[in-house]
């Protein structure tokens, strides 16, 4: 066929794009009809049939169509020497006749097919030939970007045959020979990107025009040059200043990726432009102090003070403060920074050595500034604030944290509307080599794996280091997803002062010794162009060393003054037992119960799942209020208080139990409703978000949120409470820690499901006996309550008490549903939280034995078919495990005169749960003469059994012993 009808049209041209780009890619019979140059699509596609009719011609500077095939033929290969006839004098041969014109079409197509292809490779591949290291390292290149390696070659005549409007691309020029240059100069200079993994089309085609146009690339005005210029020397000389005046103390210095400060400071300042108030950072120690300095604006005194603090006591005398509770690189801080677009709030999150930990914490600290909470669900506005995340180049791989916290990138729950990543890529670990430490050839491939655009920069190339900021920023703005900058430089010094990085890479060392700082690099540059001259770059670096010498100074005067030194731990306000009111009124919750079960005209309840609501309406009045309904009601009290609420966790929404439900879905069409939403008295918003399967990142995440949004609760629930083993450095390193460390705290609260039932090892224990043994300074609370009104009042107290701290709750899986764990409107009404409840139907002069326990093994107690006949023993429970409730315990047990003996009994080993932690109160509430007993499992290895019927029996035995003589 050489035609092809209307019906087809549309598909052949596509078909046609699809050969121009790749001729391998379109089946061989189309393949044919294009290249056999008697086609009409061919001869009318823009820009081909120009082309064509000036192969045809032969003057006005055309190439007549001869020349393209001496422009792509192969040079010719000799032949074996023969003897050759005497040549006899003939007439002038005739020229050789033009080939024919489909050949020239078959020639011209796979040229541009060819010149396609190289378009491509340079978008795909360009990255492999730039040259990103400033220690000079050569590119490992790529054939597929060199023109004469097609075939055909693309040889210099044959590029200026092929007109650049067919290539689709965004740099000027007439001509392939006129793009080319400027395309590898883009693609394979100090600056080099990848975005064709990227499956959305719109972004690859903005990315695309965006690099090749320059469009964030500008030329910089001689004062721009020289403020940069400035700027450095103060990164700079802070660095070199502190290596003089503090030999030997770790500083994590910034050089070798100076520019990092002047990248932030552009990124501040565009945050700013786009109408941002806040910027929230992350990063680790590399640069920190600089960051601080520079970029947060906190005076060098205070940080010359640290310094100093490590010398003498004295040095932080002065410091209101007392000394700090962790190292100075670890700090975190606010400052205020002046933009030509106005004022900006810039927070760098406090960060503890789990290098990228601090990653989820600095997304939920931006969440929370972007949510208004006055809404009832919560507006999201990701203009109002953006996270910067500082990843180093060993850690961006390794760190599964990285990855769990990309994952929420644009997640509903999570989302901040793009976070800018800049990798501090230092070519190395703390002394690993790049081989030795990730499977890939950049540190930054996993972003590959999200559609993220990455934007490699030498960081000795400052103002393409600005580009590179200012084309993420544009991106992120368009839309709204993260972005990631490479910036490729080198450490210095060893991974700190202290260390010596030629024992592992000498030979890196000695290059790095050699190599000119960028400061100077770029003044030389500077004097080159006659921007300034030398005795003006001396200048500008005297000004800085007298300006910190001048801070050190005035520091050194003030030692000694001011309060005594204390230990920072020393100043953690106690936790309070404030009397918060927590009782609802019976007339307020039966409002809020009638709301909560209402749905809109039209939705339709799941049939089954609507028997259990409507139980709901006459719990109030029959008694029965199960857990899943007293926690509602707490919420919904809460909303219409005025205090926001957030929930979130693994299969939160309808709850891991099918307890909850507080998100319906219609069963005819899956709208979700929820009722919570729509409280008519309402004034704070209600967050509910089902999270990833993750739990460090969903953990940390919270904590930031709940850190920035201080009268909110916030709340995280683990699908079974042992996975929140996933999140263990969440928990080690901010939420038990981060009042002693930094003075933040906050009312997190983690539902965290415990309690041994016969589900195996995993799915039993929630590991209260970790939390317990992190327990100190009343940093956190940690209970195990045992009915739904507890809980009712637990969640109020949370939300209410002045006093915020982190709250551990081993919340109940068979008890959610259990009778006797139902509660009545009263005890929601006239109640309160109990820390310790007694035996009401013991008789005090009966008891001899009085048997303590925690959370669900009181209900095997107690409905145990022993019980009845020992009623010489009374069962206690104790709620609230910490801060231990030591009054309320000295008046339990002082309530049996008769006491011979204290038994605590747990479900866990006697290794695990609570006894270890608690043992020396309960001893310490002992009368005279009275015993201390443990009935529980053994130490052991494992939580529990895995198999039904040895939990049940051990379990037996464990009651058996407590009701026993």
């Amino acid at each position: 066929m050489n035609d092809v009808d209307g019906l087809n049209a549309g598909y052949a041209s596509a078909l046609l794009e699809q050969y121009l780009e790749n001729p391998a890619a379109v089946p061989s019979e189309w393949r044919a009809l294009f290249e056999s140059g008697a086609s009409e699509l061919v001869a009318t596609h823009p820009g081909l049939a120009r082309l064509l009719e000036l192969l045809q011609e032969d003057g006005n500077g055309h190439a007549p169509v001869e020349a393209i095939a001496v422009a792509a033929a192969p040079p010719p290969v000799a032949a074996s020497p023969e003897p050759q006839p005497v040549a006899q004098p003939t007439a002038a041969a005739p020229p050789p006749a033009a080939p024919a014109a489909p050949a020239a079409e078959k020639l011209l197509l796979a040229a541009v097919a060819a010149a396609m292809r190289l378009v491509t490779a340079y978008r795909t591949y360009g990255h492999l030939a730039a040259r990103l290291d400033p220690l000079g390292s050569e590119p490992v290149g790529d054939p597929s970007l060199e023109p004469e390696r097609l075939e055909p070659k693309l040889t210099p005549d044959l590029q200026r045959l092929i007109p650049a409007q067919l290539l689709g691309v965004h740099v000027p020029g007439e001509t392939l020979a006129d793009v080319l240059p400027q395309l590898r100069e883009t693609y394979c200079g100090t600056s080099a990107y990848e975005l064709e993994h990227i499956s959305d089309h719109e972004q690859r085609i903005w990315l695309r025009a965006s690099i090749e146009s320059g469009r964030y690339r500008h030329t910089f005005a001689a004062d721009e040059k020289r403020r940069l210029l400035e700027r450095l020397t103060e990164v700079e000389g802070f660095e070199r200043y502190l290596r003089r005046a503090f030999l030997g103390q770790k500083q994590f210095s910034i050089e070798g990726l100076d520019v990092m400060v002047p990248m932030l400071d552009e990124a501040i300042g565009l945050s700013a432009e786009e109408g941002g108030h806040e910027v929230v950072l992350g990063m680790a120690h590399r640069g920190r102090l600089n960051v601080l300095a520079h970029v947060l604006g906190r005076p060098y005194e205070t940080i010359l003070r640290e310094f100093e603090g490590e010398r003498t006591l004295e040095a932080v005398a002065a410091d209101p403060e007392g000394g700090t509770g962790d190292v100075k690189y670890h700090l975190g801080a606010e400052g205020s920074r002046r933009t030509p677009a106005g004022d900006i709030t810039v927070t760098l999150a406090s960060n503890p050595s789990h290098l990228e930990a601090v990653d989820p914490v600095v997304e939920g600290r931006t969440r929370a500034e972007q949510t208004d909470r006055s809404t009832r669900m919560g507006y999201h506005d990701s203009s109002i604030a953006m996270s910067v995340q500082i990843h180093g180049d060993a850690a961006f791989p390794a760190q599964g944290v990285v990855a769990e916290t990309l994952n929420l990138a644009d997640l509903n729950g999570y989302s901040t509307g793009g976070t800018l990543h800049l990798i501090a890529n230092n070519q190395i670990g703390f002394t690993t080599e790049p081989e030795d430490a990730r499977s890939t050839r950049y540190s930054s491939d996993l972003a590959k794996g999200f559609d993220l655009p990455i934007i490699h920069v030498n960081a000795d190339d400052p103002e393409a280091a600005l580009a590179a900021v200012r084309l993420a920023m544009a991106f992120r703005r368009r839309f709204c997803t993260d972005a990631v900058i490479d910036l490729v430089g080198y450490r210095r010094h060893g991974h700190n002062e202290q260390d010596e990085a030629a024992y592992t890479q000498p030979l890196m060392a000695a290059r790095i010794e050699r190599q000119p700082s960028v400061r100077d690099r770029y003044a030389q540059t500077l004097i080159d162009e006659g921007i300034v001259t030398q005795e003006e770059v001396e200048a500008m670096s005297k000004r800085v060393d007298t300006t910190l010498k001048e801070a050190h100074e005035r520091l050194k005067t003030t030692f000694g003054q001011g309060v005594p030194a204390v230990a920072y731990e020393g100043r953690i306000p106690a936790s309070s037992d404030s009397d918060v009111v927590t009782a609802v009124p019976a007339d307020r919750l039966r409002a809020l119960n009638d709301e909560l079960l209402r749905v809109p005209d039209g939705f339709t309840v799941n049939a089954k799942l609507a028997k259990q609501l409507e139980r709901r309406r006459s719990a109030l009045d029959e008694g029965g209020i199960d857990w899943g309904q007293a926690e509602e009601l707490a919420f919904a009290s809460l909303l219409v208080e005025g205090i926001p609420v957030r929930l979130t966790g693994q299969d939160t929404e309808r709850g891991t139990f099918s307890h909850r439900h507080l998100v319906l879905h219609d069963s005819e069409n899956g709208q979700a409703y929820a009722p919570i939403q729509n409280l008519a008295e309402a004034t704070a918003s209600f967050e509910i978000h089902n999270s990833p399967l993750s739990e460090e990142a969903c953990l940390g995440f919270e904590y930031g949120y709940s850190v920035a949004a201080p009268e909110a609760l916030v709340a995280w629930e683990a699908q079974f409470g042992d996975f929140v083993n996933g999140a263990q450095v969440a928990v080690d390193q901010f939420i038990v820690s981060g009042l002693s460390k930094w003075g933040q705290t906050s009312r997190l609260t983690l539902l965290l499901p415990h309690g041994y039932e016969g589900n195996g090892p995993e799915h039993s224990s929630a590991r209260l006996e970790r939390f317990l043994q992190l327990a100190a300074q009343e940093n956190i609370r940690v209970v195990n309550c045992t009915t739904a009104a507890q809980f009712f009042h637990l969640l109020r107290r949370q939300a209410l008490d002045a006093s915020a701290r982190p709250l551990i709750v081993m919340t109940p899986k068979g008890l959610l549903r259990l009778k006797q764990a139902g509660s009545e409107l009263r005890d929601l009404a006239e109640s309160a939280f109990r820390p310790v409840i007694g035996d009401s139907s013991a008789d005090a002069a009966k008891v001899r034995r009085l048997t303590l326990c925690s959370g669900k093994v009181y209900y095997d107690i107690v409905g145990h078919e022993l019980r009845p006949q020992a009623d010489w023993v009374a069962v206690g429970r104790v709620e609230q495990l910490y801060p231990f409730p030591v009054a309320a315990m000295a008046d339990l047990v002082g309530a049996f005169p008769h006491l011979e003996e204290l038994v605590w009994v747990q479900e866990e080993p006697q290794n695990m749960g609570a006894w270890r932690a608690i043992r020396h109160r309960l001893e310490e509430a002992l009368p005279a003469g009275v015993r201390l007993r443990f009935v529980g499992r053994p130490w052991r290895a494992s939580p529990s059994e895995g198999y039904p019927t040895a939990h049940l029996k051990e379990q037996d035995r464990i009651v058996r012993e407590a009701l026993s003589a």
